[in-house]
């Protein structure tokens, strides 16, 4: 099964990209991995709330596969622990899914059609974090699902 990372707009914060480099490494010792970019919106100052979303959304569809199984990373989504996410992971290994794709949407969250698109949310926590933060959190989590899952010494329980 191959992973891939949808994303909106790129990351400005030098300390943020050696991180993100780093998780992302290691993801792909563990497993097929891809982080995919989507440009941001240009003269998005503009633009409604709403009209940028539905322009990030647009963006966000033409990537994805009618096979693709689709995972947000939403506050609204549901709280999980790290194993119950290395868990969620086996899972889908296990179904023969070709690619598990997550997606972190832009700073105003997704559109109507992405949430409808989507299969599955998940919430990293209660609290809110910038969109470019998220990808560092989120691929540490990623990389400690497939350290579990490897039975790799990374995760303490």
């Amino acid at each position: 099964m191959k992973i891939k990372l949808l994303v909106v707009g790129k990351t400005d914060n030098t300390c943020l990209q050696e991180l993100i480099s780093d998780y992302k490494k290691r993801i792909n010792n563990l497993s097929g991995f891809e982080m995919v970019i989507i440009p941001d919106i240009k003269n998005n100052k503009n633009l409604s709330q709403n009209l940028q979303k539905e322009k990030e959304g647009s963006a966000l569809l033409q990537k994805l596969l009618t096979s693709d199984y689709v995972v947000l990373l939403d506050e609204n989504g549901k709280n999980i622990t790290s194993r119950d996410f290395a868990g969620f992971l086996q899972k889908q290994m296990n179904s023969g899914l070709k690619t598990l794709v997550f997606v972190i949407g832009g700073p105003y969250g997704f559109s109507k059609n992405v949430y409808k698109r989507a299969n599955f949310k998940i919430a990293l926590s209660q609290m809110t974090f910038s969109h470019q933060l998220v990808r560092l959190i989120f691929l540490e989590q990623l990389y400690r699902g497939l350290a579990i899952l490897n039975n790799h010494p990374y995760h303490h329980d």
